[in-house]
């Protein structure tokens, strides 16, 4: 088939270099967002550019001479991994069998930007992928294909991202385009009465009210790792948080319950969590010891006030 990649980053990329790798399809072109000044070059496109594809980068996917370049291409599929910019279906329905589009939760639920921290942050025990034939709702097209993975109970955004549904997303990109390839494709219809969506996960949602159940401290922590990262104030000071473990033990919420060459407890309701690797802002992560004797926090002290 001729096939379209249109998408950003590095799941772009790495599913670009997959069908390449595969053999069994012709990349005729590679979409991708335009550059912004001062911004490194985005993975997709220089992996367009190394593999000598053509290269498009639309600021809008509205402009009828854009339809028209595209129609030019003569694609039979379009595969949008990891899309920030609309693409309306006069434009979608452009290849032969249409457009296909990645997205890292099992639909209806969690659909949205950031959907798989909030999974994580709410307690999920598990969460996946899937491929859908987008309409011009937000994530809201018939499912081609999905994949379930676990969430553990101490694994964070980068876990279950890096290690699970990024690489099942590219194994299942082949998977795909074989449904299509093979002809009469499943239209899965998504159940609305089962949707969610989940709006950007920010700074903002990643304070920790140490006032909150343990759990869903903890929760917040593995959601924002690596990205925002859990914060909170000690001694005036915003400190982010990483790597951390969930402890049991009693005492007043907010308060540094305990010291060690392991990190640095603080109690939150019915439980405590363990902080072993910490940033200040503009810093490096360093051990949670390291920066308990560097800013002389001590035992009984309150933080996130």
């Amino acid at each position: 088939m001729r096939i379209i990649v249109n998408g950003q980053q590095a799941f772009g990329k790495a599913a670009l270099e997959t069908i390449l790798k595969a053999g069994k399809d012709e990349v005729v072109a590679v979409y991708t967002a335009p550059d912004k000044e001062g911004r490194p070059v985005d993975p997709l496109k220089q992996a367009a550019l190394d593999n000598k594809i053509p290269l498009y980068q639309p600021a809008s996917y509205k402009d009828e001479a854009v339809a028209e370049e595209m129609k030019a291409l003569k694609p039979d599929l379009m595969i949008m991994a990891y899309m920030i910019i609309f693409v309306p279906e006069a434009v979608r329905s452009i290849p032969r069998f249409g457009s296909i589009c990645f997205h890292p939760s099992l639909l209806p639920k969690h659909r949205g930007p950031s959907s798989i921290n909030w999974p994580i942050a709410m307690g999920a025990t598990k969460t996946g992928l899937s491929w859908f034939w987008p309409n011009d709702g937000l994530d809201e097209g018939d499912v081609l294909l999905q994949r379930e993975v676990t969430i553990g109970p101490d694994e964070t955004l980068g876990d279950v991202y890096f290690k699970k549904i990024f690489p099942l997303g590219l194994e299942t990109t082949l998977d795909a385009v074989e449904l299509i390839r093979a002809g009469n494709p499943p239209h899965i219809k998504q159940d609305d009465s089962k949707a969610s969506y989940e709006s950007w996960f920010r700074r903002d949602n990643a304070r920790i009210d140490w006032g909150k159940d343990v759990a869903e401290v903890y929760n917040l922590i593995r959601a924002a790792n690596p990205q925002p990262g859990a914060w909170t104030v000690v001694n005036g000071a915003e400190v982010q948080i990483f790597d951390a473990r969930r402890r049991d033990g009693s005492g007043e919420p907010g308060a540094v319950v305990g010291l060690s060459d392991d990190g640095v407890e603080i109690q939150a309701k019915g439980g405590r969590v363990l902080l072993q690797r910490v940033r200040l802002k503009g810093g490096d992560k360093i051990p949670a010891a390291q920066w308990a004797a560097e800013a002389r926090v001590k035992v009984g002290m309150r933080v996130g006030e």
